[in-house]
């Protein structure tokens, strides 16, 4: 027999009864009936109860067991009676009648329990992570993430792309987010970086004549955490392709996407491809943002014209110094109390804007000082434009359009989910696609990147030279799903001098651009095809299929949101002789 098991505590079933087996595992809970103990013991694999009798030997050893304790047990299967048969678990119709229990290693008093579902500090959770990993929700987690990825690469593989990987020591990007940095021992003075992407990489193995590239790729980025983002390092399936246009990337990669969603949707619907196409400046119309949620069905609308020279005089006023007014319609509202109207005004004070005003309708009856103001023409021009029914609601946010396009947006997401119009089992993506390559810095006060400088404009060097930069447009695109942005990718510059005008635009010079990304422009004025890809996140992708709010969750060893690594006690104070060989001083800051 096996030092250890014969089997997996997920394994045995009634074909088994009879047998003598060997299993081990941490004593998950435990339960004393006076003459029986029951044990549930468990394993990566699942739970199998056992049963441990009074007068067995085994009793003396089982008896003052601590949960997560590792034992080995060995035993007779024997069926469960009627009565006790438990279906929710595949072991549940059968028992192990404990003959020998041998304690591999005892557990002390735990610091948080693994059985049961209660919640518990984050802090306590990370610094005992490898406890918290044993409960069944996180192991679960950590299992689809595995499999998720298994998935990827392999339907990648299937498309005719090839895995290569690419430096983590390279050098600093001038663009993008923050470094981590590296000091070199051999170059005093000098630093590697690890990379916040293989953007450039990538880029050159198209050079170099690879046609199809993709890696689970790490990257890293000093950043702060969100709920959908973790601070220091992040894995996203990275992928480059050769001689394609916009949609030929869209055409490898949904394929793949969608049927990842599919494979582990756990009955779940998905959006069937291709997916939908939405240009950057109607997603911040309609949607208040470039990363829409479209299971929320609600659509806001421009309705500055009907509020210009009205009697509402604060929008009014407004429109006149160059605002503009969105409406967010709300269905069936009207049929809530005046309190739903008042707290959603509420909450969007406290989010720092002014407010939210609206309009009430009860049997076709608008209500509330609005409707009062602009007089009964303009409701119903309201009521036209907007759809609205007999009962509805409807709010305004009313400010510069970068301002009333947020507040819309964050009203659209909170309405849509008070009044619950949003379907939880739904997987819906779309593309936003013609990004401007340009936008002003009202506090540099210059034109800059709006969002990737290596990205091919519209209409390529005819366009930098003839149109204002503000109206350009780039082969830019980003795939969102569930209104959690997944990826930022795009069809890439490879012509020298259009990247020379482009960054010309942007306020940097030939040599500027020479000294900053020599590498790649070298390399382009030697033969570059046209290509393009883009790099859907891995920990997002797991988020949304395991149905956490937070990355963390779906993350084996994540930091806190201070970046801190509590288990590891990282980052840390290193000797001052490891200092010297880097030839480094720390200098704290006061």
């Amino acid at each position: 027999m096996h030092a250890y098991r014969t089997h997996t505590c997920g394994a045995l079933r009634e074909t088994n009864v009879g047998e003598t087996v060997r299993l081990s595992g941490w004593v998950h809970r435990k339960r004393d009936h006076g003459n029986l103990l029951f044990i549930d013991l468990r394993d990566h694999y699942g739970l199998t109860q056992i049963v441990v009798d009074v007068d067995s030997a085994a009793f003396k050893n089982a008896e003052h067991l601590r949960s997560e304790s590792v034992i080995r047990v060995d035993g007779k299967v024997v069926a469960r009676t009627a009565e006790t048969i438990n279906d929710n678990l595949p072991t549940g119709r059968i028992e192990v009648k404990a003959e020998v229990v041998e304690i591999l290693s005892a557990a002390n008093e735990l610091p948080m329990p693994v059985f049961g579902d209660a919640e518990y500090p984050e802090d306590i959770r990370l610094r005992y992570r490898f406890l918290d990993l044993r409960r069944d929700r996180l192991h679960k987690n950590i299992v689809l993430r595995s499999n998720v990825i298994s998935s990827l690469r392999r339907r990648m593989i299937d498309r005719g792309f090839q895995e290569f990987q690419t430096p983590i020591l390279t050098a600093s990007s001038p663009e993008g987010a923050r470094d981590f940095l590296v000091p070199s021992r051999l170059h005093p003075g000098k630093f590697y970086a690890l990379p916040q992407a293989p953007q450039m990489f990538k880029q050159l193995l198209m050079v170099a004549g690879f046609d199809r590239y993709f890696q689970i790729a790490p990257c890293f980025r000093d950043e702060d955490a969100r709920a959908d983002r973790s601070p220091g390092e992040f894995y996203q399936l990275d992928f480059e392709m050769s001689f394609v246009t916009q949609e030929d990337v869209f055409a490898a990669i949904e394929p793949v996407l969608h049927g990842v969603f599919e494979e582990f949707a756990n009955g779940r619907s998905v959006s069937p491809y291709p997916f939908k196409r939405i240009p950057y400046k109607e997603s911040m119309l309609k949607y208040g943002n470039d990363k829409p949620d479209l299971r929320n069905p609600l659509v806001i609308q421009d309705v500055t014209e009907i509020f210009r020279g009205s009697g509402f005089g604060i929008f009014a006023r407004s429109i006149e110094t160059g605002a503009v007014v969105r409406a967010i319609p709300a269905p069936e509202a009207g049929l809530r109390p005046r309190s739903f109207f008042d707290g959603t005004n509420d909450w969007a004070r406290q989010e720092g804007y002014a407010g939210l005003g609206y309009i009430n309708f009860k049997d076709g009856v608008a209500g509330g000082p609005i409707a009062k103001n602009i007089g009964e023409e303009r409701v119903q021009q309201l009521v036209a434009q907007l759809g609205l029914g007999p009962n509805d609601g409807v709010f305004f946010a009313c400010d510069k359009e970068a301002g009333a396009a947020k507040l819309a947006g964050l009203a659209r997401t909170r309405v849509g989910t008070e009044l619950g119009l949003i379907d939880q089992n739904r997987f819906e993506f779309c593309w936003i696609v013609d990004f401007p390559m340009f936008e002003y810095d009202e506090q540099e006060k210059k034109v800059i990147f709006s969002h990737n400088p290596f990205s091919m404009p519209q209409g390529e060097m005819e366009a930098l030279e003839t149109k204002n930069p503000l109206d350009i447009l780039a082969y830019q695109y980003d795939i969102v799903c569930n209104g959690i942005e997944l990826s930022s990718g795009a069809i890439r510059n490879h012509k020298p001098e259009i990247m020379y005008k482009a960054f010309e635009i942007a306020g940097y010079t030939k040599e500027d651009v020479d000294s900053k990304f020599g590498g790649m422009i070298n390399a382009f004025k030697l033969g570059a095809p046209p290509h393009g890809g883009s790099a859907p996140g891995v920990d997002r992708i797991v988020m949304l299929l395991a149905d956490e709010p937070n990355i963390r969750e779906v993350i084996v060893f994540p930091m806190n949101q201070k970046a801190e690594d509590l288990m590891m006690n990282a980052p840390s104070e290193v000797a001052l002789r490891q200092l010297r060989e880097l030839s480094i001083r720390v200098v704290l800051p006061e």
